[in-house]
């Protein structure tokens, strides 16, 4: 058995995270459903997401569409009350140095560009089909592994551009000196947020209701720490109809 909850993981959040897993794991003991008394949270994700055992886990809209989709179960989507998005969806923000003059996206064509992922929606896909409305995508590339790295890279002048989810930019600016440092110039087009999954034949509406409890029954402070709102039920069906950047169509 295995469960993580990596997504959002960081230092801060350690004990948030751990509660949030201890709630969700005595709800499904209740159920009879076993679960591991620890997350794996520094497992390697498509490990986990693979694993014929996995409990819980979250991932990417990306992978789960292009790799995913028909060996897991989608439980339902976090709701972290993205502004201008309705529940269960986020849009991503198109950042770059305070000091840069640069004001619209076609500004920054031949900018180099970091990456956390290029399985990534929020960093890689969504910045994909945003700068394909100016009918370009970055030549510079470089591939940080991780948004956070891909937000310092920006701020300490080693890229000059890169794409990030708003749920990574909040905790940044709750935690990061230099996050002062960044400038959003442009957000992408909405897509359905990271889903929360677990292993083929598990029951979902199980699953779903005991997240769902256990939103609601962690302590406020925990709750707004993690940002979470709710949980809504996005079918995989929606999640398919996004479009996979056609360069780098499969993970493997």
């Amino acid at each position: 058995m295995i469960a993580s909850l990596q997504m959002y993981q960081r230092p801060e959040l350690v004990d948030a995270h751990d509660k949030f897993w201890n709630i969700i794991r005595n709800k499904l003991t209740l159920h009879g459903i076993e679960s591991p008394k620890d997350l794996s949270q520094d497992a390697d994700e498509m490990t986990v997401w693979e694993d014929p055992k996995l409990v819980l886990s979250q991932t990417c809209g990306m992978p789960f569409r292009t790799h995913l989709h028909d060996k897991v179960t989608l439980i339902g989507t976090p709701d972290f009350g993205v502004k201008n998005c309705i529940p269960g969806y986020y849009s991503s923000a198109f950042i770059v140095n305070q000091s840069d003059v640069g004001e619209n996206l076609i500004d920054y064509k031949d900018a180099l560009f970091a990456y956390n992922d290029i399985i990534s929606q929020s960093g890689y896909a969504s910045a994909f089909f945003e700068t394909k409305k100016d009918n370009f995508f970055f030549e510079n590339r470089v591939c940080s592994g991780g948004h956070l790295d891909s937000a310092r890279m920006v701020a300490e002048g080693k890229a000059e551009i890169a794409c990030i989810d708003p749920i990574s930019l909040t905790f940044m600016s709750e935690y990061e000196k230099f996050y002062n440092e960044l400038r959003i110039i442009k957000w992408t087009k909405p897509t359905p947020s990271l889903p929360y999954i677990s292993a083929i034949g598990i029951d979902q509406k199980i699953y779903f209701d005991v997240i769902s409890e256990a939103i609601s029954e962690l302590p406020k402070d925990v709750r707004e720490r993690l940002h979470l709102k709710g949980l809504v039920y996005i079918p995989k069906e929606k999640y398919l109809t996004y479009s996979n950047p056609e360069i780098h169509t499969y993970y493997r």
